[in-house]
């Protein structure tokens, strides 16, 4: 005959108030640091920031894509009498002037940093993305310029790696910056090809 073990009184989650136990993994978790503080990663060095500059072809682009939608909305408004259309004009109009005024703050949330086996990439204020790119499996970088990136001696720096849904593009390098990183990548990802 075994001995009875003493079950202690628990709440019952069915009555108003009562919270149910705490399960043991997630109160240990109280001692783990915030999510915020781990994704800043401050030992791994200096992260690289890409050029002021690309504020600008932030800005016009924003403007471009305000105007169209908003003179396209106007024509519907005036020409059709469509009224729905002056409410969408007047929408991607406040959301335009919201984005340039976050911008700025936008592309210096932009950085990179070359670790010891992969390329660490991070963009965004309010919803952060954090891309960790392995050398090894990159396939394909590409630089490219669009007409006011070009105009201001920038460019995009794009690589897909084996996942194609896991290409990053790094905006806004200095054309100089870009081509050296580019072939700083390529010969680090034929040394981890090599090496597998």
């Amino acid at each position: 005959m075994t001995p009875e073990v003493p079950v202690p009184d628990l709440p019952d989650v069915n009555q108003p108030g009562a919270l149910p136990p705490v399960p043991h993994d997630v109160a240990e978790s109280a001692d783990r640091p915030e999510p915020s503080a781990r994704l800043e990663l401050p030992e791994t060095g200096d992260w690289m920031r890409v050029s002021p500059k690309y504020v600008l072809v932030e800005i016009v682009g924003t403007i471009v894509n305000a105007v169209v939608v908003c003179g396209g909305a106007s024509l519907l408004w005036l020409l059709l009498d469509q009224t729905w259309a002056l409410w969408v004009g007047i929408a991607v109009l406040v959301a335009s002037i919201i984005n340039l005024v976050f911008e700025p703050r936008r592309v210096r949330s932009i950085g990179y940093l070359l670790r010891g086996d992969d390329l660490l990439f991070r963009r965004g204020i309010l919803f952060q993305r954090f891309v960790a790119v392995p050398y090894g499996r990159m396939q394909l970088i590409d630089i490219t310029r669009g007409p006011i990136a070009r105009w201001l001696g920038l460019a995009d720096l794009k690589f897909v790696t084996a996942a194609a849904t896991a290409g990053v593009s790094i905006p806004g390098l200095a054309e100089a910056d870009a081509e050296s990183l580019r072939d700083r990548l390529v010969e680090l990802a034929e040394s981890r090809r090599a090496g597998l």
